[in-house]
């Protein structure tokens, strides 16, 4: 198995992304909320352990947390935390705790070096540990363009269904030319980088769609609708789902904030629980 790159404190932090997961399941599973004790005990943790650990990757307590993560929280985001697109977009993506104000300065492929699949592009991977798990980001000399997480999916699965969207590049496996704008990614930079760049590769409508995503401030959600209006289809909801889905750079290009209309989660590349966590850590963020 290839080698993981550890980011500062990450190894740890994907330990306890770990931990989280089994304990969206036991959430899940429950028909009435879980004290910190029940919790402990099905994880085979002492309670001071599992407190300290899960306050750790999240900043907060399990039972705040557990708030976060059911299943009806979706709803409350929306009711809640609602924002359009056009005032994000008349509000520009500056403010203090944003973390996608790293991400501002992107790049797009052209429509005809798309649809040669990648020929002629040189594509750099590498494994990491993030707080979500392990992730695989792929970037080309302009930038990032690719990230997947393996939690649900497994590694071989998650590698070749990046690899598979561009089939005429060469892949080459060199973490260390990515590693710098990972560290960014996940807030860990040493401020040598103002920036990390993206680079979209994607038809058209996809780019439209991803640069909609792109003005979503974070511990706020849309609705797939409402980006569908954003760019000017108002009727291309079902086209504007799969754009979404098919959304190459997952967590910097922030489709997990992208919600059914009713307030359903919709569906999510790397999986469900994954979304799950991601909205619930972004919303425990946002409010402290």
């Amino acid at each position: 198995m290839t080698q993981h790159q550890t980011l500062p404190d990450e190894s740890e932090t994907a330990y306890h992304y770990r931990v989280v997961r089994r304990a969206i399941d036991l959430i899940d599973q429950a028909e009435d909320p879980l004290s910190l004790e029940q919790l402990a005990a099905e994880m085979g943790m002492s309670v001071a352990h599992f407190q300290r650990l899960f306050s750790r990757w999240v900043g907060v307590s399990p039972k705040r947390y557990q708030q976060y993560l059911t299943l009806g929280h979706a709803k409350t985001l929306l009711r809640d935390r609602f924002t359009t697109l056009e005032a994000s977009h008349a509000v520009g993506l500056s403010g203090s705790g944003r973390l996608h104000d790293l991400f501002v300065r992107w790049e797009a492929m052209s429509p005809g070096e798309f649809a040669r699949g990648g020929a002629g592009l040189k594509i750099y991977w590498g494994w990491f540990e993030s707080p979500f798990g392990p992730a695989v980001v792929m970037g080309t000399d302009k930038g990032i363009c690719g990230m997947g997480f393996a939690a649900e999916t497994g590694e071989e699965a998650a590698l070749q269904d990046l690899v598979s969207r561009w089939p005429q590049a060469e892949f080459i496996e060199d973490p260390m030319m990515l590693r710098p704008w990972v560290l960014q990614a996940f807030g860990a930079g040493d401020g040598a980088l103002e920036t990390a760049p993206l680079f979209l590769i994607g038809a058209p409508f996809q780019i439209k769609v991803w640069e909609a995503l792109l003005s979503i401030p974070s511990g706020q959600v849309t609705t797939y609708s409402e980006i569908a209006q954003a760019i000017g289809k108002p009727r291309a909801v079902r086209a504007v789902g799969t754009a979404v889905g098919r959304n190459p750079i997952s967590w910097l290009i922030p489709c997990h904030r992208a919600l059914r209309k009713s307030g359903g989660l919709g569906g999510y590349h790397w999986g469900l629980p994954m979304k799950r966590a991601m909205l619930a850590y972004e919303a425990v963020h946002a409010e402290n």
